[in-house]
């Protein structure tokens, strides 16, 4: 045999169209995989397996027989026991080293989880893909349901005193046990994610933070499960094209049937990562239940995202209303904090706050910007950039959107005459409407893009005309990511902490005027946008990269292994 792997094949199934080029593609992405099966699916449309498990007492059990094949636990990629010979991909020169099937299973049963079992010995992974799809007609080969228990049976007994030791540390049969079992022995933390919607990038509004924070996690090696509060508003396909192929998605899952989630899964989590202070509000009860009698609690990380108060006090400001208090309105936005055995902050400024009213364990972790400074030059660029999600009509977006083209885009055009055109990109919820703007003659309205680098490679600058808001703005450093230089308010400017003139351009919200005079004074600049562009690439490069961000998770949820030996088995 001269190929590099080698396919065992039922003669009994069909594959899903690129089911072949999936498994091959997870085998060449990792020299430490031996071997990649798929997802079998049954004649009558449900699950045979989701990966095997193997039993204390030899007896296997393929995970999420008769459930759906949509169901969220099938479909992440995760190390498993073994992966049935109905299809199985295998290294051809690790089969070699192993001298392939155990003819002593012969004629039929165990010899594929016999296989499997010593291809992880010898220091591989045996990997469950959800890509991998197969249709099964199971039994279809054999002469009777008897005769196949019959043969099971024998084989089970060799396969039991063939490896006796490698059963001990397994599980033994349990049906409460099934979600530790279905994974292999990695020692591997496991993380719940809790958000208010499952967080696709094209959403915005804190929603992309979360999605580098579990692309992160992932990467690192943490098991993550993603828990939404609220019911999706997109498809499948939107979901797992947005997430880690290895992240588990509870994507049809809400707050509804969270407290029989958190109980089946009792003593399943390292750590619950609860994004937002409103959802720790929500979850709490929950959460005091299952800590009650638990031997190893997890940890309660609280991801504030942003410090809601500070949003409400800039508005209060901006409405002119003097009566806020913004202490107290804090202390009750935390009122339920200290539950929790971290605190996460957007940034040092609000960190600090925290910690002067007498939070404890406040860690910052702001966002993470990789370069993709865009190639065109200066003079082949037009417009300006708007880009940013507007999810309620009393948003910060929205407000800045409205300040923008009411108050400083005729102050633009009076300089800039017809090259004034503002381009407006961004996710907008059902129930907002941008109608006010559509027929606008310097405004387009691009709604959702797919991919936002061509506008950034196609526009002069990046506005970022926020009024009230709080945490720190993604979508600056977003813009100045792709190389696309900022004029913004003094609000955001106070939360970046950039340099006025050197990394972006300011102007205070209460003056429209010169709002627009540092727009008119950038377009018209090329040699002030090439040092604002480079000075704020630097800031990106030494302020937001990717190896900071890991260490900042690493330092709350501790290394992505366990130390020592994987979970013992009870």
């Amino acid at each position: 045999m001269t190929a590099d792997a080698a396919l065992f094949l039922n003669n009994d199934v069909e594959l899903a169209p690129g089911a072949l080029s999936a498994a091959l593609r997870r085998l060449e992405s990792d020299a430490r995989i031996g071997a990649v099966g798929g997802k079998i699916i049954r004649t009558h449309g449900m699950m045979q397996e989701a990966g095997n498990i193997v039993w204390r007492d030899g007896t296997t059990l393929g995970y999420l027989r008769d459930a759906s094949p949509l169901a969220p636990e099938a479909n992440f990629v995760r190390d498993v026991d073994f992966c049935s010979g109905v299809f199985l991909l295998v290294r051809t020169d690790l089969l070699r080293q192993l001298d392939g099937f155990d003819d002593t299973y012969a004629p039929a049963y165990y010899e594929d989880a016999d296989l499997c079992v010593r291809i992880g010995q010898a220091g591989f992974r045996i990997v469950y893909d959800p890509a991998v799809m197969i249709h099964h007609l199971e039994y279809g080969s054999a002469t009777s349901n008897r005769a196949s228990e019959a043969e099971i049976g024998r084989a089970r007994r060799v396969f039991c005193d063939k490896h006796a030791d490698w059963l001990g540390d397994c599980y033994a049969e349990d049906k409460r046990v099934q979600v530790f079992a279905r994974s292999a022995r990695t020692g591997q933390r496991r993380v719940l994610f809790i958000e208010d919607m499952v967080p696709l990038r094209m959403i915005g509004s804190g929603f992309v933070r979360s999605n580098d924070l579990i692309q992160v996690m992932a990467a690192m090696g943490y098991g993550v499960t993603v828990y939404p509060v609220l019911a999706g508003r997109f498809g499948t396909a939107a979901v797992y094209a947005d997430m880690p192929d290895t992240v588990e998605v509870m994507y049809d899952r809400t707050i509804a049937e969270l407290a029989d989630f958190l109980t089946q899964r009792q003593g399943y989590y390292d750590a619950i990562w609860i994004a937002r202070t409103h959802n720790l509000d929500r979850i709490r009860p929950m959460l005091e239940r299952i800590a009650v009698g638990a031997a190893r609690p997890p940890r309660v990380v609280l991801d504030t995202e942003a410090i809601a108060a500070l949003r409400e006090s800039t508005q209060a400001a901006l409405a002119g209303d003097a009566t806020f208090d913004l202490d107290a309105a804090i202390l009750r936005e935390f009122n339920n904090a200290h539950f929790c055995q971290n605190v996460i902050a957007v940034s040092e400024a609000e960190a600090r706050k925290l910690r002067d009213l007498g939070f404890r364990d406040v860690t910052v972790i702001g966002h993470m910007r990789s370069l993709r400074p865009t190639p065109r030059a200066f003079d082949r660029r037009a417009g300006m950039l708007f880009i940013g999600a507007i999810h309620r009509m009393d948003s910060p977006n929205y407000d800045g959107l409205c300040w923008m083209v009411d108050e400083v885009l005729p102050l633009i055009e009076q300089e800039l005459g017809w090259e004034t055109r503002l381009t407006v990109v961004g996710y907008v919820a059902p129930d907002v409407t941008l109608e006010r703007f559509r027929d606008h003659p310097r405004v387009t309205l691009r709604g959702t893009l797919p991919d936002t680098e061509p506008v950034y490679d196609s526009h002069r600058l990046f506005v970022a005309p926020t009024r009230f808001a709080a945490g720190t703005p993604y979508k600056v450093y977003e813009a100045a990511s792709f190389g696309l230089p900022v004029v913004a308010t003094a609000l955001l400017h106070g939360q970046l902490g950039w340099e006025d003139g050197r990394e972006l351009l300011v102007a205070d919200a209460a003056d429209p005027a010169l709002f627009a005079r540092q727009i008119v004074r950038l377009y018209r600049d090329p040699t002030l946008w090439a040092q604002l562009r480079e000075a704020a690439l630097d800031r990106l490069r030494r302020e937001n990269s990717r190896e900071d961000y890991a260490a900042a998770v690493q330092a709350v949820l501790g290394p992505p292994l366990h130390d020592g030996s994987p979970h013992s088995r009870e």
